[in-house]
């Protein structure tokens, strides 16, 4: 997965960019799609450097500039050319780190100013409405409704969801042991709802579905009781939302962001959110500070009589 397509890179080319995502990996447990991402943008300037006859390691900061003028020309929006940028630095940080340069080019040049998007969010009849949506007299509605209930009472990724092992979970103290980005654990508790469907579905679906078989895997599909994917879930979770009436754009992390909005409408305080979401960073979990804030507005907009 992280070996870079030749293309027309030269070999030592290759070769660095391919111990830079070992390093990546081996240091940060970056997704797959994650490194995919900075091997296409390394890959990309280091075919424009060739062409102004330097390879990656002898960049200048004039001919970065060049090369993020050029994206910005040819279309690039502001957070492509953030996330390029930022490619860039992680990649000059290594090399003087490793002591295979002197300086970092990208050090100076200022990122894309980026408005910062609020997430979607449900509210909470709208939540209501999607969990209420699987057919509970059904086994694969079951299973389904103790996915969505422990989505929404975890926050959790959906990524997250999915990779869940029965090693995991501790009904008895009612808390999850979630494995998120970087492989860093935290502790989730599940809520009582969320603990109970997820109970009946161990009880009464999970035997169904493997048939005898043996899995580690917390949720399992009926083909040979392998775990379900992230794909496939994001399918059921549109299929669900049409049948209950939801017509609030939805994104996979949909549940997520509406699991934090929520607790912050409620009253939560912003640290345990951060906890509760595997944030590594507070200004990371802030943005539902927004999310609420506008909530707020759009209550006292609607009910105030000079709203």
């Amino acid at each position: 997965m992280r070996a870079v397509p030749a293309g027309n890179l030269d070999a030592a080319q290759i070769d660095l960019l391919d111990h830079f995502l070992d390093a990546l990996w081996t240091e940060h447990g970056l997704s797959d799609l994650t490194l995919a991402a900075y091997r296409a943008d390394l890959k990309a300037t280091a075919l424009f450097l060739k062409q102004r006859g330097r390879a990656l390691q002898d960049a200048r900061q004039e001919d970065l500039l060049a090369y993020l003028s050029q994206r910005f020309t040819s279309g690039a929006r502001p957070r492509t050319a953030a996330r390029l940028l930022s490619s860039l630095r992680r990649f000059y940080r290594y090399m003087v780190r490793e002591g295979r340069l002197d300086a970092d080019p990208s050090a100076q040049i200022d990122a894309p100013k980026l408005g910062r998007p609020l997430p979607k969010t449900l509210t909470e009849a709208e939540v209501e409405a999607l969990l209420g949506a699987p057919d509970v007299g059904q086994v694969l509605g079951l299973r389904d409704r103790a996915m969505l209930e422990l989505l929404y009472a975890t926050g959790l990724r959906v990524s997250e969801l999915v990779t869940l092992q029965v090693a995991q979970l501790n009904p008895r103290q009612g808390v999850l042991r979630v494995v998120g980005k970087g492989n860093k654990e935290r502790l989730v508790p599940l809520g009582e709802e969320a603990g109970e469907w997820l109970q009946r579905y161990l009880r009464v679906v999970r035997p169904q579905l493997l048939q005898g078989r043996m899995s580690d895997e917390l949720f399992v599909t009926q083909r040979q009781g392998a775990a379900m994917t992230r794909q496939a879930f994001w399918y059921l979770i549109k299929r669900y939302a049409r049948k209950a009436g939801v017509r609030t754009m939805l994104s996979p992390h949909s549940l997520r962001h509406s699991f934090a909005t929520h607790l912050l409408n409620h009253g939560a305080d912003l640290r345990a959110l951060q906890m509760l979401l595997g944030h590594s960073n507070l200004s990371t979990t802030q943005i539902y500070t927004h999310v609420a804030r506008e909530r707020l507005k759009g209550v006292h907009a609607a009910h105030h009589p000079r709203g």
